[in-house]
């Protein structure tokens, strides 16, 4: 039953292998007839031994000897091509059990996939990417570059790169390469100098100075990851995150939620960053901008805060997508509802900007940190956000309920609003 699922797959539209298969199959059948000819003229003009009559089966008729060789000949070519298969193209195949019409199917599926563009960082970014891929390869993903957090803030500071951490998640996310490798970018050292470095980060910065620049670095390392879209860094300008919080202005992305107080305010300095024009290119080109989920100040807004990044999202001709977190983050947003997100972004922004707004449905799978939901009061947030059309679905991940599953948020953004 499995085998014969798996030849089935072969008739699915959308391969553009059966066409190659039609005429490889015209080719043989006409040197078939031009080797038919050489025989006939050989058997009817050469002498052959009595036995002959036996093998080309003479005591049938012609029909009856058509069907029988036809039959064998089909089963040859099966047999050949199945074989073919393993030994030639197995090698090459990600994940032993796939066939190579499941390979070229999804290949082919995922090229004709919309065009994405993504903004955001940290892990809310990685979670939307990682599920998307699985729908197309057209995607791009805007990076804020204002994290000085960790690893990065401290390869930011030594070395004067932009920091690498963000965009290491995008990699691993987009990855299309072995879990070990994928194990490998994400590891992080414990012990000596190198204590609380990840490697992906340490790999980063090398290929910034091997290549010269940052996003070359990205770039080549994405094709070590054999990475599906485009990282792109919002600007190329060392910029660093400040916010009001409380009447007092904190300066640095990792500093402002461990204030645990109310934010008013953020925004960037240097107060002009050049946007960065691949970013640009990239949004004008959408068919699907998708804001979030994320952290609301400090991964999210330091996107839409580079001069430029919001006049090139109204431009474009896309789809604009907010996908709402589906819990608070402490020190950032305690209890914040859907209005309140929106709130903060059209107060940044002047404007909303967004189609659709995602929010989760399901309340039933509170957060294991002790988190409050992000809830939705639904003709409220609608009277002071007429434009916006919002979509309530369940797009929890039950066994990290602060999070979203990853395949949930990418089905309803392809199937329900690429669609729609």
């Amino acid at each position: 039953m499995r085998a014969r699922t798996r030849w089935l797959r072969w008739l699915r539209p959308g391969l553009e292998v059966k066409r190659w298969i039609i005429l490889l199959a015209v080719g043989i059948l006409i040197i078939d007839l031009a080797v038919a000819y050489f025989l006939k003229d050989a058997y009817q003009n050469a002498p052959w031994p009595s036995w002959t009559s036996y093998i080309t089966l003479q005591f049938l008729s012609h029909a009856q000897r058509g069907a029988v060789f036809l039959v064998f000949g089909l089963a040859l070519l099966v047999f050949s091509i199945v074989q073919l298969q393993r030994s030639v193209l197995g090698p090459f195949l990600p994940g032993g059990d796939r066939s190579v019409a499941e390979v070229i199917y999804a290949f082919r599926t995922r090229s004709r996939g919309p065009r994405v563009v993504a903004l955001g960082g940290g892990t809310g970014m990685s979670t939307l990417l990682r599920g998307l891929k699985e729908y197309t390869s057209n995607l791009a993903a805007i990076v804020t570059v204002a994290d000085d957090g960790g690893s990065s803030g401290r390869l930011r500071e030594e070395y004067r790169i932009l920091p690498p951490g963000d965009f290491r998640q995008c990699l691993v996310a987009l990855a299309d390469a072995e879990p070990l490798v994928k194990q490998l970018f994400n590891h992080r050292f414990q012990n000596g100098s190198l204590n609380g470095h990840s490697f992906g980060n340490l790999f980063i910065m090398a290929m910034s100075e091997v290549t010269g620049n940052f996003e070359h670095a990205v770039r080549e390392s994405g094709r070590v990851l054999a990475v599906r879209g485009d990282i792109i860094p919002s600007t190329l300008t060392d910029v660093t995150l400040v916010a009001s919080v409380n009447g007092t202005m904190v300066e640095g992305e990792s500093k402002i939620p461990a204030q645990n107080g109310l934010i008013s305010r953020v925004f960037l300095r240097p107060d002009n960053p050049a946007i960065n024009p691949e970013a640009a290119l990239a949004l004008m080109n959408a068919e699907v901008i998708v804001v979030g989920p994320g952290s609301l100040y400090t991964s999210i807004l330091p996107n839409l805060l580079v001069p430029g990044m919001v006049d090139a999202i109204r431009e474009s001709p896309a789809l604009k997508v907010f996908v709402c977190n589906v819990a608070e983050q402490p020190g950032e947003t305690p209890d914040y509802s859907v209005d309140d997100y929106l709130g903060v972004i059209r107060e940044h922004t002047g404007s909303d900007l967004f189609d659709f707004a995602i929010v989760n449905s399901n309340l039933e799978h509170m957060p294991t940190g002790g988190q409050s939901q992000v809830v939705f009061h639904e003709p409220e947030v609608q009277r002071k956000h007429p434009t916006t059309r919002f979509i309530a679905a369940d797009v929890v991940n039950e066994r990290i309920p602060s999070h979203h599953d990853p395949e949930k948020l990418a089905r309803l953004l392809i199937k329900r609003v690429w669609q729609v």
